[in-house]
C-alpha cells in the first residue's frame, strides 16, 4: 500500500515538474529558427547570399523579378513609402491594367471611337497613381504643420541635458503620427548602428517636404561645425512657423484661382454627361462625325494648356 503510494505521488510529482517546466510557444518558435539555422550546412547555402532587407514589388517572384527591371516600379516604391500606404507595386500595376481595360472598353462603345476609349482607359489607369500622390501630399501636410512642435519639444529636451537622440525619442513618444512615427523611425535606425547623419538624411528621403529638409540640413551644420544646437532649433522653428503663415495667406489669395481651375476642368465633361441623358442624338452626332471628334480633340488639348497655366499661376513658391 505504501509502496503504491509513494509510486503515485513520484508520478504526480513527475507531471507537475513537467507541466511548470516545459517551454513557452516563443521558446519553441525560436528553438524551430534555430533548428532551421542549424540545418543549413555551408555547402549548401547560396553563393553570394544577401541578407539585406530588399523591397517586395510583388508576391509573385516573376512579377517581381520583372518590376525590379522598370524604373517606374522603383519611383512608385517610393510613392507608396512616403503615403504610407499598404499597397504593393504589383497591385498598383495590376490596379491600372484592370482599370484601363474595363473603362476603356467602356468607352470604346459608348464613344464609338477606339482613340476616345483609350484616353479615357488612361484616365483610369492614372486613379491609383494620383489616389497615393493625394494621400502623400495630405500626410505631408499634416506632418508640415505638427513639425514646428516637435521642433519646440527637441529644443526643450536638450535645454534639459538631454542628448539628440533621447530628444528625438522623446519626439517618438510624445508627438502624434506621422511625425512621431518618422523619428521614431530615426531613432531606431541610430539605436541599430546607422550614423545620426544618414539617419536624418533617410528621413528628409522619406519625408520630402520643404520644411524637414531645411531642418535637417541645420542640424547637420551644427554637427559639423558645432554650436548651440538648442538656439539653432529654437531659430528652425521661427522660420518654419512663419514660412508656414505667409503659405497659408497665399492659399487664402489664390484660392479663387485654384477654384476655377477646378471648374473649367470638370464642368465641360459634366455637361458632356448631361447632354448625353438629354438629347443622345446631339452627342452622338459630334462623336460619329468626323468634324466633331477633331473639334474633340482640338478641346482636350485647349483645356489641357488652360489648367496648365492656371496651375502656373496660383503655384507660388515660397
Amino acid at each position: 500500500m505504501l509502496s503504491l503510494l509513494f509510486f503515485v505521488l513520484l508520478v504526480v510529482t513527475f507531471m507537475v515538474i513537467l507541466f511548470v517546466t516545459r517551454p513557452t510557444r516563443k521558446e519553441n518558435d525560436l528553438r524551430k529558427r534555430l533548428a532551421g539555422f542549424d540545418s543549413q550546412s555551408p555547402e549548401g547555402q547560396e553563393v553570394g547570399t544577401d541578407i539585406l532587407k530588399r523591397d517586395v514589388y510583388s508576391e509573385s517572384v516573376l512579377l517581381n523579378a520583372i518590376l525590379r527591371r522598370i524604373k517606374l516600379a522603383a519611383d512608385i516604391s517610393a510613392l507608396i513609402k512616403q503615403a504610407d500606404s499598404r499597397w504593393t507595386v504589383g497591385g498598383v500595376f495590376l490596379g491600372a491594367f484592370l482599370l484601363f481595360l474595363f473603362f476603356g472598353a467602356a468607352g470604346w462603345r459608348l464613344l464609338h471611337s477606339p482613340a476616345l476609349g483609350a484616353l479615357v482607359g488612361a484616365g483610369a489607369a492614372i486613379m491609383p497613381y494620383l489616389y497615393l500622390q493625394r494621400k502623400r501630399t495630405s500626410r505631408r501636410h499634416r506632418f508640415a504643420a505638427v513639425l514646428p512642435d516637435a521642433i519646440d519639444l527637441m529644443g526643450r529636451a536638450i535645454r534639459a541635458g538631454h542628448a539628440v537622440t533621447a530628444a528625438i525619442e522623446m519626439v517618438s513618444r510624445e508627438v502624434p503620427d506621422p511625425v512621431g512615427t518618422e523619428f521614431r523611425r530615426v531613432f531606431e535606425e541610430q539605436n541599430f548602428g546607422l550614423p545620426m547623419r544618414e539617419a536624418l538624411l533617410n528621413l528628409a528621403q522619406r519625408m520630402p517636404v520643404a520644411d524637414l529638409q531645411f531642418l535637417v540640413t541645420a542640424m547637420l551644420v551644427q554637427k559639423e561645425t558645432g554650436g548651440n544646437l538648442a538656439e539653432v532649433l529654437d531659430k528652425s522653428g521661427l522660420v518654419i512657423r512663419e514660412r508656414s503663415r505667409l503659405l497659408g495667406q497665399l492659399r487664402i489669395y489664390t484660392a479663387q484661382g485654384r477654384m476655377t481651375g477646378w471648374i473649367l476642368g470638370f464642368l465641360p465633361f459634366l455637361l458632356f454627361v448631361a447632354m448625353s441623358f438629354l438629347n443622345p442624338d446631339y452627342t452622338h452626332t459630334m462623336l460619329d462625325d468626323p468634324t466633331g471628334r477633331m473639334w474633340i480633340w482640338a478641346g482636350l488639348a485647349l483645356m489641357t494648356i488652360g489648367v496648365w497655366s492656371i496651375r502656373r499661376i496660383v503655384d507660388i513658391k515660397v
